[in-house]
């Protein structure tokens, strides 16, 4: 087995800390109530009595239907006993999307996990290594939890450069992007593309509040990039399943590219991502050139 495909060992040590799953709830529900005005819920707004941003919480409170000292609990990080029905409640008053409803759900009240080592590595079934490898046209790769780079196939190591020649511990999205030039230059939409990866830790760690690597990652991130610190703290979250993106290889200039994620029903956090272009395209050209110089494509750009 080569190199393109080995699995990312364990990530930086774990200092054992977690994230506060109660901090994380109260700044998530403070964030979504802060970027509604009055106006938006069909409240009047007596805009200079207003000493913050967004709705009061007792705004909130009526809109939802609990009482304010309910909901101020809640926004307080204590969701323990809260149900579902008021949980739905509140969604729809600070009109969160479909993911923010999950990540709310999620915050306020976990799911019970089982313990796993803090250093077991995530599998890729032989299978989908196997499919990765078919699809010779295809820039593929498996991502899985904590934005980590599981898996590619011979077209994405041309497309994104040769992760094979990273240590196991680098070859993660968060890590590529916010701490590498090279993918601030390969990305010509930077700022989007560091926005999703954001907003899928953020899922992540509403999932997972209690992974101490997935901490430790944040952490890592918050000391070294400003970027990742403004974008962490607006506490936004999405999923993003498809879309465009824009590239500036530097073996074949601008590439316009669709993708698509597929999420694995495995229960095992993962997801297939693919890249392809439009058919007779001029991006569809350097794919088919950056194909004929496989994992070489960005030593040979560089050289």
């Amino acid at each position: 087995m080569d190199g393109r495909n080995e699995q990312p060992g364990a990530a930086a040590a774990a200092t054992g800390r977690t994230l506060d799953r109660r901090a994380e709830l109260s700044e998530f529900l403070r964030s979504r109530r802060a970027r509604l005005k009055p106006e938006d819920v069909g409240l009047p707004d007596f805009g200079r009595h207003r000493r913050v941003p967004g709705l009061r919480r007792e705004e909130l409170a009526q809109l939802s239907g609990v009482s304010v000292a309910y909901y101020t609990r809640l926004e307080q990080g204590n969701g323990r006993n809260v149900s579902a029905e008021v949980l739905d409640a509140i969604a729809r008053a600070l009109r969160l999307t479909d993911a923010e409803h999950a990540h709310l759900t999620h915050l306020a009240k976990p799911k019970a996990h089982k313990k796993k080592p803090a250093a077991r590595q995530q599998q890729v079934r032989a299978a989908l290594r196997q499919l990765l490898d078919a699809l010779e046209a295809v820039p593929a790769y498996v991502v899985g939890r904590r934005a980590e780079i599981l898996a590619w196939n011979r077209m994405a190591a041309a497309l994104f450069g040769d992760w094979a020649e990273l240590p196991p511990g680098e070859r993660n999205w968060a890590r590529l992007v916010f701490l590498r030039p090279d993918y601030r230059d390969l990305f010509v939409d930077w700022e989007q593309k560091a926005i999703d990866i954001v907003c899928a830790l953020r899922m992540d760690a509403g999932c997972h509040p209690d992974d101490p690597r997935l901490s430790a990652l944040v952490g890592e991130l918050s000391v070294k990039s400003e970027e990742f610190r403004r974008l962490w703290a607006t506490h936004d979250v999405k999923e993003k399943s498809h879309g465009v993106k824009r590239l500036h290889h530097p073996l074949v200039g601008d590439l316009s590219l669709s993708f698509e994620s597929f999420r694995l029903t495995d229960g095992s956090d993962q997801s297939l991502v693919t890249y392809h272009a439009e058919p007779d395209s001029a991006s569809a050209e350097s794919l088919r050139l950056l194909a004929s110089w496989g994992a070489d494509a960005t030593r040979a750009a560089t050289r």
